[in-house]
């Protein structure tokens, strides 16, 4: 067993190479960029929406009162005549964008430290290079994947933007995985 405190260098270490790495993937080589669509109409439907004083949250549309609803005619009608979807509101004004990169840093450092627990408690110290990298690299890409695999099921993205995330989450995988078993104790 290796102790969580010893795994603190690979933590940090993979967490900043998969920043870096999410850096590349989004700014720098702009893969995500089609992801996601511009409204026809976009200022009337903004316009509709504060007139409307939307609040920051998660709604969707048309949206039952409750499952029972979901199936009277006047529901059926609304669903049959659209559109049917899920919309994210978030509170107005330009991204925060340090923050959010903050949180991000901070969630790839999660990552890490759950994947240290797992292969801390899996391997012992001296273990080779490729058995942490398969408990760590397994690990690392669940919990990458797991942000966006339900996506085109329960909020109907498309089945290619999801497959572009898990790609993503196998880089960063890879990346976490390959800092574990390089410093591994």
């Amino acid at each position: 067993m290796v102790p969580l405190s010893s795994l603190w260098l690979p933590i940090l270490l993979s967490a900043v190479l998969v920043f870096v790495a999410s850096s590349i993937v989004h700014m720098v080589l702009g893969l995500h960029r089609s992801d996601y669509g511009k409204l026809a109409n976009e200022d009337a439907v903004l316009e509709a929406l504060r007139g409307a004083g939307v609040a920051p949250g998660t709604y969707t549309f048309p949206c039952a009162a409750n499952p029972k609803d979901m199936s009277t005619p006047e529901m059926l009608e609304k669903y049959k005549k659209g559109p049917v979807g899920i919309l994210n509101v978030i509170p107005s004004g330009p991204p925060a964008m340090p923050k959010l990169l903050g949180q991000w840093f901070a969630f790839s450092v999660l990552v890490g430290v759950f994947a240290a627990y797992l292969a801390g408690r899996a391997l012992g110290p001296g273990a080779h290079y490729l058995a942490v990298f398969r408990v760590v690299g397994t690990v690392a890409f669940l919990a990458y994947l797991s942000t966006h695999a339900t996506d085109p099921i329960w909020k109907g993205e498309r089945w290619g933007i999801a497959l572009k995330h898990a790609a993503d989450g196998f880089v960063y995988a890879l990346l976490t995985a390959g800092v574990f078993g390089w410093l591994w104790p």
